[in-house]
């Protein structure tokens, strides 16, 4: 995933509402190798309808656990760096999860890379309410090599 990539946003307006209504927005994503390839940062360009920003995405991996960790940094909130997700790679599927909240109360977060080839990938968010037994899906990231 090291590189320059187009990405194609769809995000539920609405999380964990029952809501059905997604917004669709482009943006921009580079990153780069950090530590010997054993992390990576992102730059993140996101240009919602309601206004763009950037952000960036870290993240590092563990050889001793063989886990990666994967933090999220909002521009439009530059000093809340986001629970990390955890997680790895099996049979070609990243999944990564998290305890987090949502609207002051506790959710499953869940990140999963999928579709992985030269020039695409395919990126997932969801969240449980209900411990992880079901998860709405709630931003999907298509990636194109630029």
């Amino acid at each position: 995933m090291i590189g320059s990539w187009r990405v194609k946003h769809r995000r539920l307006r609405e999380r964990l509402t029952g809501s059905d209504a997604w917004q669709e927005f482009d943006g921009t994503c580079i990153m780069q190798p950090l530590m010997d390839g054993v992390g990576n940062v992102e730059d993140n360009w996101l240009d919602l309808p309601a206004g763009a920003y950037r952000a960036v995405g870290l993240r590092s991996y563990d050889p001793k656990s063989k886990l990666w960790a994967i933090w999220w940094l909002d521009g439009r909130t530059p000093h809340t760096l986001d629970v990390p997700v955890k997680g790895n790679f099996q049979d070609g599927v990243g999944t990564f999860l998290a305890d987090d909240t949502l609207r002051g109360k506790p959710v499953k977060l869940r990140f999963q890379w999928s579709a992985i080839a030269a020039n695409s990938a395919e990126w997932r968010q969801a969240l449980s309410d209900d411990g992880g037994k079901t998860w709405e899906t709630n931003w999907v990231m298509h990636f194109t090599r630029t």
